[in-house]
């Protein structure tokens, strides 16, 4: 469920009464929910034929993805950081529709400004050239001329694992040794040791070491335990571009929204799912989807994009989730605060800005084994008024401020610990020249997250630990209810904009090869 505006393209269908409404059984694919892995499924089964039904309980595209507007400011409630643009193409390119016509993505420069403790920045920039020479400037030539070999080592590990072992469905474990060349390939390329010690091996500059592997925490790891394959996300992040969508990051799903639409694809918005209806009851064949106001629609096909383990509780509370999902480890949360600012921006702010705090190993022990607040943490700075400045009145900014903290199995009481959390975060973009005189601000903890139907309280999902990771997570089929598919964060391939429209498009795939045109 999301906040803001709908497009005006939205084709809206449909009663909440205790209707029945047919639509051929088993020709309609539902999809339960309008966020990105729900829009993406959809446009993939539009693109093979397939009739479509999206069915979404807020009352606009985008899910976590979503916009609010509070006072004259727009705040966006989910993610902030684009990459892969190319993935997002393949949706549009699916139903055959020039994306550039619809959504303008541009590249972010500088793709990040990163702060440092000691009162230096790095800047990370768009293109080899423009970012050694960044690293020269700040760093020395020899982790300059290092930078292309690092660079050159991230796109091998990618072009290996994104077509073999990411946009892929894996059946089993033993998928992952098929095909046996590229296993080979990542074995002898050192992708099962650890992230950090390999960024480590290419520079000595520690600002540069963390800049290219703290993206290990959006797989909810720490670099020091992370495996060298989630450096294919320091690939994605800071090496292949990140970009901007003009309008903001809601207009990614705006767009694809208008696509599916203008190819036939129905929304039906404002309705939220009671459950899925199985062969037996409990379990079965999927015959359909219930309504929270009794109707029904009938269909065998049914692509889920609600959070899995809440999917497994609330629409098909028969069946057991699988083990990770009820057992597994989950990554930390996020505490977000969403500002509405008067005042005047840091002299050289960016779109993004990394505030690394001056602990780093036991900031990550503090937050992943003890379960507490870091001591010291980083936080990610956001401007979008430097891009969209209609987003907030005149002469104001808003501003998207995350620090990382445990899940809902940490040791934190949300209830006691809210205010001096917000004191706390106050304080720290003072310090770090940010103004301060806040108009509207809204703070998001891993209580509100949990409200949102989010496991464990996090916007992250299952953490990607190895045994977390491919075959070993929960799976986007259900033996036990056949024609149910998963699609989103908690199933394959995992967490990130990039990874969860390709979870539609997986799904899709499952969809497809159940129904062979």
């Amino acid at each position: 469920m999301s906040d803001g505006h709908h497009s005006d393209s939205v084709t809206r269908t449909g009663t909440r009464t205790g209707t029945r409404t047919d639509t051929s059984t088993d020709s309609t694919v539902v999809v339960i929910g309008a966020g990105l892995a729900g829009l993406s499924a959809a446009c993939h089964l539009r693109g093979a034929g397939r009739s479509v039904v999206v069915v979404e309980a807020g009352d606009a595209p985008g899910g976590r993805a979503g916009v609010t507007t509070i006072d004259g400011y727009t705040f966006e409630t989910g993610p902030t950081v684009l990459t892969m643009p190319e993935i997002i193409r393949e949706c549009f390119d699916a139903l055959g529709i020039d994306m550039d016509s619809m959504l303008s993505l541009s590249r972010l420069d500088p793709m990040y400004r990163a702060c440092y403790a000691d009162g230096s920045e790095i800047r990370l920039r768009q293109g080899r050239a423009a970012m050694t020479e960044e690293i020269r400037s700040t760093c020395g030539e020899r982790d300059a001329q290092a930078f292309a070999m690092f660079s050159d080592r991230l796109e091998e590990l990618y072009r290996l694992e994104l077509p073999n072992f990411i946009d892929r469905n894996v059946e089993s474990p033993l998928s992952l040794l098929r095909p046996v060349g590229p296993a080979l390939a990542l074995l002898r390329s050192g992708a099962f040791r650890r992230l950090e010690p390999m960024v480590k091996r290419f520079f000595e500059d520690e600002r540069l070491v963390r800049l290219f592997s703290f993206q290990a925490l959006y797989a909810g790891l720490a670099p020091q335990q992370a495996l060298a394959i989630y450096a294919v996300i320091t690939y994605m992040d800071s090496v292949n571009g990140v970009f901007h969508a003009r309008g903001g990051m809601h207009a990614v799903p705006i767009a694809l929204e208008a696509a599916a639409t203008a190819a036939g694809v129905k929304f039906r918005y404002g309705q939220r799912i009671d459950s899925v209806l199985l062969a037996e009851g409990s379990r079965g064949a999927v015959r359909g989807v219930r309504l929270e106001g009794g109707e029904t629609i009938e269909t065998g096909r049914v692509v889920c994009t609600v959070d899995l383990p809440t999917a497994y509780r609330t629409l098909v509370p028969g069946i057991r989730a699988p083990r990770p999902a009820r057992r597994g480890t989950y990554s930390p949360s996020a505490l977000v605060w969403h500002l509405g600012v008067r005042g005047d921006l840091p002299s050289g702010v960016a779109h993004h800005n990394i505030h690394f705090g001056g602990e780093w190993s036991r900031s990550f022990e503090q937050l992943l084994d003890d379960g507490t607040r870091m001591a010291d943490p980083s936080l990610l700075v956001t401007v979008p008024t430097i891009e969209e400045p209609w987003m907030a009145p005149p002469d104001r900014n808003v501003l998207y401020v995350l620090e990382p903290v445990p899940n809902l199995d940490g040791r934190i009481d949300w209830t006691r610990e809210r205010q001096p959390a917000r004191d706390r975060l106050m304080r720290m973009l003072d310090q770090h020249g940010y103004p301060t005189n806040i108009e509207v601000e809204v703070l998001v903890d891993p209580l509100d997250w949990q409200a949102q139907g989010l496991e464990r309280g996090t916007p992250f999902s299952l953490s990607h630990r190895f045994f977390q990771t491919g075959p070993f997570r929960p799976p986007n089929t259900e033996a036990r209810a056949p024609g149910l598919v998963f699609a989103g964060a908690a199933t394959v391939p995992g967490v990130g904009v990039p990874m969860v429209l390709i979870s539609g498009k997986l799904a899709a795939q499952r969809i497809i090869e159940m129904d062979p045109s």
